[in-house]
């Protein structure tokens, strides 16, 4: 079944929700709406996204009918800002768990895999009124039934259908994906949430190449950093980028 208005307004009220058949980015529209007075939980939706972003300034284009796009908007306290993207990471991999996906791990900081195929990725933006955090969207995008075969993407990402075996409703997805975001966003602050997100990650343990060190993913503190012991026995804190973990994911 398709998105649309009147399916959405149905399923997710009485939430907030803003829904478009062709978008920019929902992070840009949630981002406005937020700075409009939006409550916290309110949700932009949109069935084609031209310009989504990701990390490292990165944007692709989601055709209509193949993904999830929706960006989340949420008040946190801003001691809780490292805990954003672990919360939509988290109520993912969660929700593909819950589907039956069993092989499926965060990979640090925030990518989404199955099979060590990256489905999903999640972007979160702060917004701020001069020193004074205003509120945070968390964009979150997934994989349902694009097709990458054939494509140069094959053997680094996958979608929920082709990995399930059989079709879903991308409403029913979005339901359950708020509804684990909710009960993440409750645990914000927590070592709880920390705790899930690092028990999670598939990077751990794993020989990974950041830039010009490769070495060992060795630990994660609580604001989110990944620490990587080289050869010579040193350990380097990395915050942000990608790593490539040996297998080449």
């Amino acid at each position: 079944m398709t998105l649309s208005e009147d399916r959405l307004q149905e399923r997710l009220t009485p939430r907030a929700v803003q829904f478009y058949p062709q978008v920019e980015s929902t992070n840009d529209l949630a981002m406005e709406w937020l700075h409009q007075g939006a409550v916290s939980g309110a949700v932009v939706v949109a069935d084609e996204q031209r310009k989504g972003r990701g990390r490292l300034g990165r944007t692709w284009h989601t055709p209509p009918g193949v993904s999830l796009a929706v960006s989340m908007i949420l008040r946190p306290r801003p001691e809780h800002l490292p805990q954003i993207t672990m919360l939509g990471a988290l109520a993912i991999h969660d929700l593909l768990v819950g589907l039956g996906l069993a092989t499926t791990g965060i990979k640090w900081p925030n990518d989404v895999h199955i099979n060590r195929r990256k489905v999903s990725g999640v972007l979160a933006e702060a917004a701020w009124t001069g020193d004074k955090l205003a509120g945070v969207v968390l964009g979150m995008g997934i994989n349902v039934r694009a097709d990458f075969s054939g494509s140069d993407l094959a053997q680094q990402a996958i979608s929920i259908e082709p990995a399930l075996g059989r079709a879903v409703d991308r409403v029913d997805l979005l339901v359950d994906l708020l509804a684990r975001a909710d009960v993440w966003a409750g645990q914000l602050g927590t070592k709880t949430l920390f705790t899930a997100w690092q028990s999670r990650l598939v990077t751990l343990g794993q020989t990974v190449t950041y830039g010009g060190l490769t070495g060992t993913a060795e630990l994660v503190t609580p604001d989110g950093a990944l620490s990587i012991r080289t050869g010579d026995g040193q350990l380097h804190r990395v915050i942000a980028g990608d790593v490539v973990v040996e297998d080449g994911s």
